[in-house]
């Protein structure tokens, strides 16, 4: 395949550590939905030139409403309450369960890519569904563990991935095969052990992109969700390797 890059739409982007580690891997970011203002905020001071919306649900309709570049990925963090281990644990029955709006999206665009992300709790708590949505939607599909120590970070930050491809792709990428259970470590970085002094950092910095901008709580409460822009990056290149055919 041609080595032309790829362009994203995110979804519940959030601050955009997503979006900034998939732009650094190579891809184009063409569209941002998040329904927080903050982060909005922050997502139109370092993506000014971006358009984003700020549902979900009417994305779809949004994006198609004027002419706008081909979408190859659909990203998108979906919201986890329903999964986490905290909480009532209603999975896929939880109302917060957005998970179905996504599916709307990548059935009304119809990427090249998907790429998912979740905390853990989604292992029992949903993802055979988004798995059997995406494959009734024409998708071959995996889902495998990486933690943000993996790519260098200071903490351990496990997050679920869901990667997939359009079963029309005249290769099966790796991680479609059996046997995968998530992306490699880049071992020249690899870091999950906690410092000298025995703790991990809390959360990661997400590299300062949410500063700038009023309001502490806010601030935190986006860089708490945000996902790490590393592991992003290197999930990327994974997309990436397949689409260019290596």
């Amino acid at each position: 395949m041609n080595g032309s890059r790829l362009n994203v739409l995110e979804l519940f982007a959030g601050i955009g550590g997503m979006s900034l580690g998939l732009q650094r891997a190579g891809m184009r970011i063409v569209g941002h939905v998040e329904i927080n203002p903050f982060c909005r905020a922050v997502l139109r001071k370092h993506w000014p030139e971006v358009p984003s919306h700020d549902d979900v649900r009417t994305a779809a309709a949004w994006w198609r409403s004027r002419p706008r570049p081909r979408v190859d990925v659909v990203a998108g963090g979906y919201p986890c309450q329903g999964e986490s281990t905290a909480g009532k644990r209603l999975g896929d029955a939880d109302p917060r369960w957005l998970w179905p709006a996504m599916a709307d999206v990548v059935y009304a665009l119809r990427p090249r890519y998907v790429i998912g992300e979740n905390v853990l709790g989604h292992r029992t708590r949903g993802l055979s569904r988004v798995l059997a949505d995406l494959a009734d939607l024409g998708y071959t599909a995996r889902a495998g563990v990486v933690r943000a120590c993996e790519m260098g970070a200071p903490h351990p930050r496990a997050r679920l991935f869901v990667l997939a491809h359009a079963q029309s792709s005249r290769r099966t990428p790796r991680w479609a095969q059996p046997g995968w259970t998530g992306p490699t470590p880049r071992t020249d970085q690899e870091r999950c052990e906690p410092s000298r002094s025995g703790r991990w950092a809390a959360e990661p910095g997400v590299d300062r992109v949410a500063y700038g901008l009023p309001d502490r709580v806010d601030r935190l409460t986006a860089l708490g969700n945000a996902v790490v822009p590393a592991v992003a990056e290197h999930i990327g290149r994974i997309v990436l390797d397949h689409h260019e055919g290596r």
